[in-house]
């Protein structure tokens, strides 16, 4: 069990408490207004969670936050610190509560109803059931099992979907007020005096925080092969180390993260970009002249980088892209270890050279010619060599696992992408 399910399983047990407690203070035998604005509550924290542990200035403080522990601390300790990007299991456990809590609150409010109980309109339960039938189509299409093979779905059903859920919660929320208001009073001051929505509205401006940074900006492209191609940016904004930033060729349909690649000195930062699926094989096929950026730079997983004394990085492919900056930047001892198939052809002598002159004794394993590596006895032996305290790996799903389970098992704390998003 990775940390990732380790923190939903929190956040079920949390819950399950939360339940018991209600179930001991009589939630499920009165099943008025109060009852159901406790059960509201609760439901409405889980999303709070799930949605902000997802922005990007919090994702950003977290990682903030965890690497100020110094390198004197315990391994064992800064090990756990460094596991800060599994925060998703908050996410998707966040999102997964609140939904069950939201079916308790429908299930309270027809109980309600059907007792002969008034202030809850077919308007309110209308709303309810299209959103909690809208929120089990959201949570169905982002399981893993579906979202390997169906990512372009998932990610319009959780962008759409989502944008449609917030519209409805509004409404099922002022609708809700609106049911229990007096005679004669009015809905703006009452809705003003909830709670709930003013965490609505807090939630509704996190997720529009990155669109009201969209831009649209002119990028450099350099094309060393078919197979990559580097993207230059210098708009203004900074990137620093261990950043990415998502860019799309059109906003409403498809976003791709990828790593920032800042050089000391140099204004801008590059994105290294591989043929990996239709979207970016469009891109290198046909470069353009501009590309749309949204958000903020956020941190990605190699930040935890300096809770070490020491790293091994591993890479393969153009896993070397998120790599590059950190080895540039040289805020600690590090040694590389990339296989990929004929770096100088695919990625140009430029960037081989580059690196080389950042980590002279990297081990650069060309696989068009030795073959496919043992990238974890490689890992193993490196990490013997230079007495590193980590590996960090930037690959693959599969080769990914395969090398963080090798080495963890070996007692070496290892680490890289989860693809929980």
């Amino acid at each position: 069990m990775i940390q990732y399910h380790r923190l939903f399983a929190l956040v079920v047990l949390v819950n399950a408490w939360v339940a018991y407690s209600g179930f001991q203070g009589g939630w499920w035998a009165d099943a008025q207004h109060a009852a159901m604005g406790s059960i509201a509550q609760v439901m409405l924290a889980n999303f709070a969670m799930a949605i902000l542990v997802r922005q990007q200035y919090v994702v950003n403080a977290l990682f903030w936050l965890a690497t100020r522990a110094p390198t004197s601390w315990p391994l064992s300790v800064r090990w756990q610190l460094a596991k800060v990007y599994h925060f998703g299991g908050l996410h998707s456990g966040g999102t997964t509560l609140g939904s069950v809590w939201f079916a308790v609150l429908l299930a309270t409010q027809a109980w309600h109803v059907s007792a002969g109980g008034q202030g809850v309109s077919a308007l309110t339960m209308g709303l309810g059931v299209a959103l909690l039938l809208l929120l089990g189509g959201i949570i169905a299409m982002a399981l893993p099992s579906y979202r390997a093979k169906q990512h372009n779905r998932f990610e319009m059903m959780h962008r759409f979907g989502g944008w449609t859920a917030l519209a409805l919660f509004w409404a099922h929320a002022v609708s809700t007020v609106a049911d229990g208001l007096p005679a004669g009073q009015a809905l703006g001051a009452s809705l003003a005096r909830q709670g709930e929505v003013w965490v609505l509205a807090l939630l509704t401006f996190s997720i529009l925080l990155p669109w009201l940074r969209l831009k649209r900006v002119k990028v450099e492209i350099t094309k060393p092969s078919n197979h990559a191609v580097v993207v230059r940016y210098n708009y203004g904004d900074d990137a620093f180390p261990g950043s990415s930033n998502t860019v799309s060729l059109n906003p409403l349909i498809e976003w791709h993260a990828f790593a920032n690649i800042p050089a000391p000195g140099e204004k801008g930062f590059r994105q290294i970009i591989s043929r990996a699926g239709d979207w970016t094989g469009a891109l290198i096929d046909k470069p353009p002249t501009h590309l749309w950026v949204k958000g903020i730079t956020t941190c990605g997983v190699a930040n935890i980088e300096v809770l070490f004394k020491k790293v091994v990085y591993v890479a393969t492919g153009s896993g070397i892209g998120p790599v590059l900056p950190h080895l540039l930047a040289d805020k600690l001892p590090m040694h590389l270890v990339w296989a990929t198939r004929n770096p100088r052809k695919t990625y140009g002598d430029a960037l081989v050279d580059e690196i080389l002159q950042a980590n002279p004794e990297a081990l650069i394993w060309d696989t068009d010619t030795h073959g496919k590596p043992d990238l974890v006895a490689l890992v193993l032996e490196a990490v013997r060599r230079t007495g590193a305290e980590a590996v960090i790996c930037i690959a693959n799903q599969k080769l990914t696992q395969a090398v963080i389970q090798g080495v963890e098992l070996r007692g070496i704390p290892g680490y890289g992408a989860i693809w929980d998003s």
